[in-house]
């Protein structure tokens, strides 16, 4: 007798649907991270799934058992339209979520601390303590449109859309931005932290096996926005020396011009690295006057905190109250550094 193959198509949808699913759950960056922070985090969303399965899968399975049980057709069934209370069911229904949202802000709280970006690292990993004269690698990032540039002042070299660290070593990211807000974020490091300009965060992690890993920007931040990723490389200590060298033998100088230049939008801007890096550049980065001539914050905010124009007259500068120019700029910032250097 032949059999019908109409119902065969969506049972084997079913199943693919299935098993890319379970295929898809192993191989999930946030669940298997190679970091141990990210890992940690990884570990928080799944207690706090179970946690609330606790309350969804019975809610549920009862909403079935109701269902069927007071089907039409079951005349076995009792009813009572009279039926108003039940202390027992009440203190159920009540109680188990109270318990779970305790249990949850409980958790919550004392992740939020030993998880916080900017806390520094107090293992390796669950199985390994961190030395006691381990010095994390600093890492500067500057998100750039649409680009991301990293700088390493240990080293003295820089690179742009490629980030490398020795692996089992604790990484301190410290990061800000050129123009427009992103988001840091490598699945595998660490949680996601953002870059402002003007402003200045850090992300502390460490990536525990050897491999490559992307990192990207989670924010959307303009046209280019889709192709602002990087390459993260967790290397041996020997690879990390080889990389470093590799950078070094590049021949290629970031300074202000070459910043200035580099901070112009782009898309898909290819991996670029950088032999030297000015002294200095990174501040003025964050404080947003690499350009000759223009005035930092940090030397704006100290004019303010020492009386504004007030302070600027009583010193001996009667500058416009409408235009300042570079060599305003100049006398001023000379004049902050005489101050600084008399009251030390």
């Amino acid at each position: 007798m032949p059999t019908s193959t109409e119902n065969r198509g969506p049972a084997w949808l079913a199943a693919a649907a299935l098993l890319a699913t379970l295929t898809g759950c192993s191989k999930a960056v946030v669940l298997n991270p190679a970091g141990d922070v990210a890992a940690q985090s990884g570990d928080l969303v799944v207690t706090a799934t179970l946690l609330m399965l606790i309350i969804i899968v019975p809610v549920i399975l009862l909403t079935l058992l109701f269902a069927w049980k007071y089907r039409q057709s079951n005349t076995e069934a009792e009813y009572d339209p009279e039926w108003h209370h039940s202390t027992a069911l009440e203190l159920v229904i009540w109680s188990v979520p109270l318990i779970i949202i305790i249990a949850l802000g409980a958790l919550t709280w004392i992740s939020t601390h030993k998880l916080d970006p900017y806390r520094p690292l107090d293992r390796i990993s669950e199985t390994k303590p961190l030395p006691a004269d381990v010095k994390p690698l600093e890492v500067q990032v500057v998100a750039l449109d649409w680009k991301w540039l990293f700088m390493y002042p240990e080293q003295g070299i820089a690179s742009v859309n490629e980030v490398a660290v020795p692996v089992d070593r604790p990484v301190r990211f410290k990061l800000t931005a050129s123009s427009t807000m992103s988001a840091f974020y490598a699945p595998d490091f660490a949680g996601m932290i953002y870059a402002m300009p003007g402003m200045q965060t850090e992300l502390n992690g460490v990536i525990n096996k050897e491999g490559v890993f992307k990192g990207l920007n989670s924010h959307y931040s303009g046209a280019g926005f889709s192709g602002m990723s990087f390459k993260l490389h967790g290397l041996s200590n020997e690879g990390f020396d080889a990389w470093v060298q590799k950078a070094k033998d590049a021949n290629n100088a970031l300074n202000r011009d070459k910043y200035l230049e580099l901070v112009k939008p782009s898309e898909r801007h290819p991996v670029t690295l950088f032999s030297s890096v000015q002294e200095g550049l990174y501040d003025r980065v964050l404080n947003m006057c690499v350009e000759e001539g223009k005035m930092c914050m940090h030397h704006m905010m100290a004019i303010d905190a020492a009386g504004g124009a007030a302070y600027m007259k009583k010193a001996g500068l009667n500058l416009p109250q409408d235009v300042c120019s570079v060599e305003n700029a100049d006398q001023v910032v000379a004049l902050l550094d005489q101050r600084a250097e008399a009251q030390q």
